[in-house]
């Protein structure tokens, strides 16, 4: 027989555990078309993040302003985001926290083979580098500085994509480029068919530690909104960490795998994606641990405007793990 009252408070029950009234709802994760995305590829198909969603996705968002986007409209609860954003959003009241990093630097300057070695090799020369006024663009400038190098030295383009800053590479447009993985990769080995092969031939992060005495920059992380939390509760959250911890394992084993269950997704050739994994800086740190690095770029990159971290650095709730 049915009783309402029995069925009233099972139902209250459920409603009360993030996890399992939410299990219906999928996780998506949403992270950028670079490597760091490839730990969310892995970390999805974990069997752990089942009891708090019955599907758990990975989508691609193309570019910071529409990354900002989801973020602000509620669309992206769980999404790969330049730290620093993290950290402006959060300081703005938009309940957005960060839960790890996932690489610890991904930058460098590519050029022709033996035309550059310091940036100052940049000086009156052309310099490609994607999305203005976001953390390429705040980073290479940092170490300019620290160089003793004003921008005006040199001669910036600015592209909408890396793939937009390659392409300014390869035909000869700009003499180097600020790219990140696998970006990078994908423009040596384009090159190899050319007769002027690129290199790597400045990499931002030994700038950084050479700078700051911090040998890592804690570039990218996953970002969670309050949204997420209600969702799958602080529970789920740190088993999508363990699931994460397990990828970074599993891409670091298998990159070619991994790349090719990826390259539909991020619409990139798997080969491209496998190689940059190992010059990557891969990582699966919590932001919590990650903290000193955190506010020692946070800091850096405040120095011109503190409006770029939204004013302060964040506090003890901006860690979620």
């Amino acid at each position: 027989m049915f009783d309402r009252r029995r069925f009233l408070a099972a139902s209250a029950t459920a409603l009360a555990m993030p996890g399992l009234a939410s299990a219906a709802e999928p996780l998506v994760l949403w992270g950028p078309p670079a490597t760091p995305g490839l730990l969310l590829v892995a970390a999805a198909k974990d069997p752990s993040l089942k009891r708090f969603a019955d599907n758990v996705e990975v989508r691609i968002w193309r570019t910071p302003d529409e990354m900002r986007a989801g973020v602000s409209s509620g669309g992206m609860k769980a999404v790969v985001v330049p730290t620093y954003v993290a950290a402006n959003l959060h300081n703005r009241g938009l309940g957005i926290r960060l839960a790890n990093i996932l690489t610890h630097g991904l930058l460098q300057v590519v050029a022709p083979a033996d035309t550059v070695a310091t940036l100052a090799d940049l000086k009156g020369k052309r310099v490609a580098v994607p999305f203005k006024n976001d953390m390429p663009d705040f980073l290479f400038r940092r170490m300019l500085a620290a160089q003793g190098l004003k921008p005006d030295e040199l001669n910036i383009d600015y592209s909408g994509t890396p793939p937009e800053a390659v392409q300014l590479l390869l035909g000869g447009r700009v003499d180097a480029a600020l790219l990140s993985e696998p970006a990078t990769s994908a423009a040596i080995l384009l090159s190899g068919l050319r007769a002027k092969p690129l290199e790597r031939a400045v990499d931002l992060r030994k700038l950084w530690a050479a700078a700051t005495g911090r040998p890592n920059i804690p570039q990218a992380g996953l970002a969670v909104t309050d949204a997420l939390t209600q969702q799958i509760g602080a529970e789920g959250i740190a088993a999508l960490q363990r699931a994460i911890e397990t990828a970074l394992a599993t891409v670091l084993a298998d990159p070619a795998g991994v790349a090719g269950e990826a390259a539909g997704l991020f619409q990139l050739p798997a080969p491209v994606l496998a190689g940059a994994v190992p010059v990557s800086n891969l990582a699966a740190e919590t932001a919590s641990a990650a903290r000193p690095d955190l506010e020692a770029l946070f800091t850096a990159l405040a120095t011109d405007d503190s409006r770029i971290i939204g004013g302060k650095l964040p506090g003890d709730a901006f860690y979620a793990l």
